[in-house]
């Protein structure tokens, strides 16, 4: 994936995982739920990064469907996995995800997001960004929403045209054909 792409995708993941603990993030209006996620994880990322990677880690599972993500990404091997090799595989998940972004969020903390559009589909919700950081040109991304219990939570990016969660199912079908599923579950808890 383009680098830009990436970078856009970090700032992306740390609007929703960095918030305060404290902060109010609005989670029953799409559109406020991004935009509050956004607001209060860009002014987390101008703070130390190893607070940003602990809060990163701590609200992963409060604003993003880390189970349903996870799942899609392996969704061709589970039927030919042992349930003990798929539970290694959804413990590795949240750390991979933190070892991958949580990095290179500080690179955005003085990105900005401006909410575009709101598109409702029923229980879940489509919210067009545009995410502009100093020096750079605008770059659009599609926040994919779901109604889970009393809120929303992000189930997916699209930065750039490039669908995160088919790209990223893309990079384990390949590293599994190539090396196994626990080589990639190995691979996952190296980086995380």
């Amino acid at each position: 994936m383009p680098f830009l792409i990436r970078g856009i995708a970090v700032a992306g993941l740390a609007a929703i995982a960095v918030a305060p603990a404290g902060a109010q993030v609005s989670n029953q209006d799409p559109g406020k739920f991004v935009q509050s996620l956004a607001t209060t994880g860009f002014g987390v990322l101008k703070g130390d990064k190893t607070a940003a990677r602990g809060k990163f880690r701590s609200l992963l599972a409060q604003h993003f469907a880390v189970d349903a993500v996870g799942d899609r990404l392996v969704r061709r091997w589970k039927p030919k996995v042992s349930a003990a090799q798929y539970a290694a595989y959804k413990a590795a998940f949240p750390s991979f995800i933190v070892g991958t972004y949580a990095d290179r969020l500080h690179d955005y903390a003085d990105a900005s997001i401006k909410i575009v559009r709101v598109q409702n589909q029923g229980s879940n919700a489509a919210v067009l960004t545009q995410v502009t950081k100093p020096g750079a040109r605008p770059v659009n991304a599609i926040w994919s929403l779901a109604k889970v219990g009393g809120g929303y939570k992000v189930t997916n990016l699209t930065v750039g045209g490039v669908n995160l969660a088919v790209a990223q199912e893309a990079d384990f079908n390949a590293y599994v054909q190539r090396n196994g599923f626990d080589a990639l579950v190995a691979f996952m808890k190296k980086r995380g």
